[in-house]
């Protein structure tokens, strides 16, 4: 037996709830993980609460990564005892996922837990922190170094945000933060940013071009601020959009791509190779500092996970939420 929270449909509405289940229920897969820590994103606050068509179909373990440590494969990629990670993969969405004692998974889903890494940390940086790392590596792709102006970061005080904030900060670029919550400029300073904008001066309609600003950005927003952003980029520059908490349409015209050679790069975690998925965690334990963990976190337990899930809906949870299993 193991306890998992679980989502079943009732009509046309979502029902959570924290039961005990038989292993024989866990899914198909070649490694089963005794699941240490997950994380709350704000995919899983989606799933869960039923504001978005995450999950197709119903029961449903959610949980979109998770850490551990393997307690049987039946290949050869993975041993007992050895401690991994997932990421994505459509798990917690079309695959039973991380907010449970036992995961099963294909073998192809999981890296090796970096050294000097424990489940704690590597869901402190999760699914968030690993898309932050590939939006920096996308700027960096773009030619976008530290000596060419500001990076913007929009919905800085989230997941992707104040990772973002951090791994730029330590590259050594000048960032300024965008969050429409004030009562958390003090985080961001202490992880890096010059300068906190709010939310507000992104908010009206974009003009095709705006005075050039940014040198490049980091957005996980989505919708007229993503058009706001564009509007203001500078000529050569870059924007490594992840997100869409504002929506998924995007207002804009041509006019910055065709005018400003802007570069809109598309980051997405949920399907990236593993090669580059083991990259992105190996510059992560490099570049994020030992206080990183400390600054931008709230741990919860299984049974308090539905109440935090509305909250990250409406834009109520600061950093990152793991949650401990």
């Amino acid at each position: 037996m193991f306890k998992a929270l679980l989502l079943e449909q009732a009509g046309n509405a979502t029902v959570s709830s924290v039961q005990e289940l038989d292993d024989s229920r866990l899914p198909e897969g070649e490694v089963t993980v005794a699941v240490e820590y997950s994380s709350l994103n704000y995919k899983d606050g989606l799933a869960i609460t039923g504001k978005g068509k995450v999950i197709r179909n119903f029961p449903m373990v959610p949980g979109i990564d998770f850490a551990g440590t393997v307690i049987d494969s039946s290949g050869p990629e993975f041993s007992e005892g050895d401690k991994v990670i997932l990421t994505g993969w459509g798990v917690g969405e079309n695959h039973w996922g991380g907010m449970a004692e036992k995961a099963r998974v294909k073998a192809c889903q999981l890296v090796k837990m970096p050294d000097g890494l424990n489940s704690q940390k590597a869901m402190i940086v999760g699914t968030a922190g690993l898309t932050a790392m590939l939006c920096v590596m996308a700027l960096e792709q773009s030619g976008v170094t530290p000596e060419k102006g500001e990076i913007l970061v929009t919905g800085a005080s989230g997941g992707v945000g104040t990772t973002s904030v951090a791994l730029l900060a330590r590259l050594g670029y000048d960032v300024v933060a965008v969050s429409g919550r004030p009562e958390n400029s003090d985080m961001l300073i202490n992880l890096g940013a010059k300068l906190i904008l709010p939310r507000s001066r992104f908010e009206e309609p974009a003009r095709p071009l705006d005075k050039q600003m940014w040198a490049g950005a980091v957005d996980t927003v989505g919708s007229k601020l993503l058009a706001k952003v564009l509007s203001e980029m500078n000529y050569g520059g870059a924007v490594a959009a992840c997100g869409l908490a504002g929506g998924f349409d995007l207002p804009t015209t041509v006019m910055p791509f065709i005018l400003r050679g802007v570069n809109l790069q598309g980051v997405d975690s949920v399907m990236c190779p593993t090669e580059k998925r083991i990259q992105a965690w190996e510059r992560l334990m490099e570049l994020l500092p030992e206080d990183f963990y400390n600054l931008a976190c709230q741990e919860v337990s299984l049974e308090e996970v539905a109440e935090y899930a509305e909250a990250i809906t409406v834009g109520q949870v600061t950093g990152r939420m793991i949650v401990k299993i």
